[in-house]
């Protein structure tokens, strides 16, 4: 089983946005029993919420259902549980590089490492932005799952 994290900052826009896209396509490509996906962030403010409403509506508006999904805080257990940890911005990376035991640190990335096309390195965090902000994590992220799932499939699912 291959396990996948995303991580951002409080866990109710950005890396539960990427969690849901990437489960949907997990689901349509029947690959649920091959790869796990959960998403956490490295701050506690949101612990047990759901997602932000905005993040939840641009997110059905796509087909993606998020409203299952409760925010938690990274722990260091899930260094050892994932194989991939993707962090949302760069900030995100330093935070789970300060706690990554060192034989681990390669297991933490930046996600839009996934969107080489997209010209970013990080998705931005849409909480003080309006509607449209929604929408631009969507197009990032839809890009970013689907260049994931193509390398693990090429490089990891064996």
């Amino acid at each position: 089983m291959v396990k996948v994290l995303f991580v951002c900052l409080g866990n109710i826009c950005r890396s539960p946005t990427a969690d849901g896209v990437f489960r949907k396509l997990l689901v349509d490509q029947d690959l649920t029993d091959r790869i796990e996906v959960d998403s956490c962030g490295t701050g506690d403010w949101h612990i047990g919420k759901a997602p932000d409403q905005r993040a939840q509506a641009a997110a059905s508006e796509r087909g993606y259902d998020l409203s299952v999904l409760r925010a938690r805080t990274v722990h260091i257990g899930d260094f050892e549980q994932f194989d991939f940890i993707l962090a949302m911005d760069e900030s995100n990376l330093k935070d789970l590089q300060d706690m990554v035991p060192l034989h681990l640190h390669g297991k933490t990335r930046l996600f839009l490492e996934y969107a080489p096309s997209s010209g970013l390195t990080a998705v931005p965090d849409p909480y003080y932005d309006g509607a449209d902000g929604f929408e631009h994590v969507l197009d990032l992220v839809e890009e970013a799952c689907d260049g994931l799932l193509e390398d693990i499939k090429q490089n990891t699912l064996k």
